[in-house]
């Protein structure tokens, strides 16, 4: 079963899941242009930005997650995200790992991990560096589907400084960074059963070829395939959007 909420951390959004342990049910793990940090049976691990479907190796039974905004998570990991683009990484590798150790435990000793792990995230952050709100008008402009041009010049940075930040911030430069949120965009269109070609259009896509193109690049996965399982997921109300990263 899984499940998400706002998180106490602006932006970001708290999950779990419970599974069985079973790599074979593990589905996909799509570009979301995202970070988390994960709680895994006991484990804390950080799940970098994906430029391509990630299928997850081994599963645990117990997944909590913080979902990072996209550009907020390096901040509070003190590592620039290029670092950890397709990577999953102990936490402890990140910070001191005695004290990685010591969060996972009051984590896993707590009546609900989840909310441990939210209440920790917010007291972690509140003590890194805010956000940068030249990051979070890039990510709104890119997600809204205007060019990375346009937005370059809207928040005052050339293209090779729009790059340059982009990749601390995201993992990836600008165009893989509009890339990845139109391919968002219209999964979700696909999942709320709008026709392939619609939305291709209002997400931003030349035609539906140009969507099944980018389908297969970045999700690994055909629109056909794509929209079974989304509709096999619906059926058994155990809904995992591509952002969950259930994965050790």
């Amino acid at each position: 079963m899984y499940e998400e909420r706002p998180a106490l951390l602006d932006g970001a959004v708290l999950w779990t899941r419970t599974a069985a342990p079973s790599p074979e049910s593990a589905r996909p793990v799509l570009p979301d242009g995202c970070m988390d940090l994960i709680w895994a049976d006991g484990h804390l691990l950080v799940a970098g930005p994906d430029t391509r479907a990630y299928v997850p190796r081994e599963t645990a039974v117990r997944y909590a997650g913080i979902r990072f905004a996209p550009g907020d998570a390096p901040a509070f990991f003190g590592v620039p995200a290029r670092e950890l683009r397709d990577r999953r990484v102990a936490l402890g590798a990140l910070w001191d790992e005695a004290g990685a150790r010591r969060l996972a435990e009051r984590i896993a000793e707590a009546p609900d991990p989840a909310g441990a792990l939210d209440e920790l995230v917010r007291l972690r952050a509140a003590e890194a560096p805010a956000p940068d709100p030249l990051i979070r008008a890039v990510v709104e402009r890119l997600a809204a589907g205007r060019p990375v041009a346009e937005t370059a010049d809207a928040v005052g940075l050339g293209a090779r400084q729009l790059h340059r930040r982009s990749l601390d911030a995201f993992g990836y430069g600008p165009k893989t960074l509009a890339r990845v949120l139109r391919l968002q965009r219209a999964l979700a269109l696909v999942r709320a059963g709008v026709p392939y070609a619609e939305a291709a259009l209002r997400a931003g896509c030349a035609d539906q070829a140009h969507l099944a193109r980018e389908t297969r690049a970045l999700a690994g996965t055909t629109l056909g395939a794509y929209a079974l399982s989304a509709a096999a997921s619906a059926n058994r109300e155990t809904p995992q959007p591509s952002g969950s990263r259930t994965t050790a």
